[in-house]
């Protein structure tokens, strides 16, 4: 192979790195902008990764008096507080994946659907005063700060 040929392959793959590059700094960027927006309303705010199976989407995930919002560039969705059954935190996904490495799960259940989050270890406990374990059937509030 001539070195033209070998300037080009090395061309491509530079090009390809800063491409990727440029997505994903685009993405937290996009992110910022999405918590700078809710934080006047939110009692707590937080960058999470919402599990939808085996993929990992990250989110800004927070709480207002009367919903959990989580978004990013391609997903706005919300759960009205009043709908969630129940709220559990746990060291494993549903699928029994450990994410004790890197977070806690935050798994709520509404009307028999369960979503799952993946939050920092450090910010976990805050969450659980926000929004505190409770099965359905038993009280869940959610606490002012």
């Amino acid at each position: 192979m001539s070195w033209i040929g070998v300037l080009t392959i090395v061309g491509i793959f530079a090009i390809a790195a800063l491409v990727w590059f440029y997505f994903r700094q685009h993405s937290m960027d996009q992110l910022s902008a999405i918590e700078n927006r809710r934080k006047p309303d939110a009692k707590i705010i937080e960058r999470a990764d919402y599990v939808e199976g085996m993929q990992h989407i990250p989110v800004v995930l927070s709480v207002t008096d009367s919903a959990i919002f989580y978004e990013n560039v391609d997903l706005q969705a919300q759960l009205d507080l009043a709908r969630i059954d129940e709220v559990e935190y746990a060291d494993e996904l549903m699928t029994g994946a450990a994410v004790a490495a890197h977070g806690r799960v935050l798994r709520l259940r509404s009307h028999g659907h369960t979503i799952e989050f993946v939050v920092p270890r450090g910010s976990a406990e805050k969450w659980s005063t926000v929004l505190p374990v409770h099965r359905m059937g038993e009280p869940g509030t959610v606490h002012s700060e």
